[in-house]
């Protein structure tokens, strides 16, 4: 026991000044004081983590106090965060999610994006057509309980009064919070179940559309098809959208897995659901602002052309952000993005 213990008192004297110095450095840096650090010291960091991860190795081989080891192994875990780990702060980081990630991610799957979006407006045109041709169609596309009354042997009066009808605000923070669960759980399977071959998600996108269109076929029928659109698009510009870039998720994932390319499967679907995870972070914070305008401004705002104005407004503006060729800067002037 006495000959074990000097050596471990030995070993630590020969080293414990190295210890305290990154020690020392690390507090200075967890701490917010990096921009105090000297180049000498920044430099010293990673020469010092590599002599306390050999002085951890050696403590475990030759079976020093455990002590000892738990010390070094807080240590070396402690400089590895600080190599190797992130640069940025949470604001930072944030910041780079909506100037360059989430932006990145969606033009790069412009290919699916435009699938998503050619399948729900094909639904759309078939519902249309086939339910102003015969109104018995329309419940072949809308469940009857998803009408809600709103059916093709409904009055026009009754049917504008689901367009044009004031509601108070009390209880549409509430019905706000619904229609943005609902629809993040529509947007969430269209996404998951692009693991199937994207078959489902593609049925899923077909059947959005051809709801949409069964709708607009019986308001139509009435004359109220344009103010329907208004009615619709005031929240639909952003909703619709996000459940399109859900489903241009969901085909990405399925369309690696069965086709990875020159990858191996697992490092293309490693970096297909990064990717996607990307997309849908930003889905779920655009259907919670479509919930809102879905929950407030199109219960409150009554007027067509206001309607189609915040439409026209929230449309352009997802376009121009994510297609638009204009240079964005990362917070901190890390890169640029065009």
């Amino acid at each position: 026991m006495e000959a074990a213990t000097l050596k471990s008192q030995r070993f630590r004297q020969e080293r414990e000044a190295d210890w305290k110095r990154l020690e020392d450095l690390l507090a200075r840096f967890e701490a917010g004081n990096a921009g105090s650090l000297s180049d000498s010291e920044v430099l010293a960091i990673p020469v010092l983590y590599r002599a306390a991860l050999s002085s951890l190795s050696l403590a475990r081989g030759i079976s020093l106090d455990q002590s000892l080891v738990a010390y070094l192994e807080s240590l070396c875990t402690r400089a590895y965060f600080c190599v190797y780990g992130t640069r940025t702060t949470l604001v930072e980081r944030i910041a780079g999610f909506f100037i360059a990630d989430w932006r990145d991610a969606v033009r790069a799957l412009w290919r699916e994006t435009i699938v998503s979006t050619t399948l729900t407006l094909l639904g759309a045109v078939v519902a249309f057509v086939l339910t102003r041709a015969g109104s018995e169609w329309f419940f072949s596309f809308v469940p009857q309980e998803l009408a809600n009354g709103r059916t093709p042997q409904a009055s026009a009066k009754d049917l504008g009064d689901v367009l044009f009808k004031t509601h108070d605000v009390d209880g549409l923070t509430i019905f706000s919070a619904f229609l943005f669960t609902h629809n993040a759980q529509i947007a969430i399977l269209a996404f998951a179940l692009g693991f199937a071959a994207c078959l489902p998600t593609a049925f899923l996108m077909l059947y959005n559309g051809l709801m949409l269109g069964a709708f607009f076929a019986i308001y139509a029928d009435h004359g109220l098809g344009i103010d329907f659109g208004g009615w619709a698009l005031i929240h639909g510009t952003t909703e619709l959208y996000a459940v399109i870039l859900a489903g241009a998720a969901g085909f990405k994932l399925g369309w690696t897995l069965a086709f990875p390319g020159e990858k191996s499967r697992l490092d293309a679907m490693t970096e297909a659901g990064r990717q996607a995870a990307t997309v849908m972070a930003g889905v779920v914070l655009m259907l919670a602002f479509a919930g809102l305008l879905e929950g407030f401004a199109r219960q409150l705002i009554t007027s067509t052309v206001a309607r189609y104005a915040i439409a026209g407004a929230t449309g352009a503006m997802w376009l121009l952000y994510f297609y638009a060729p204009v240079r964005l800067e990362r917070a901190g002037g890390a890169r640029v993005r065009g």
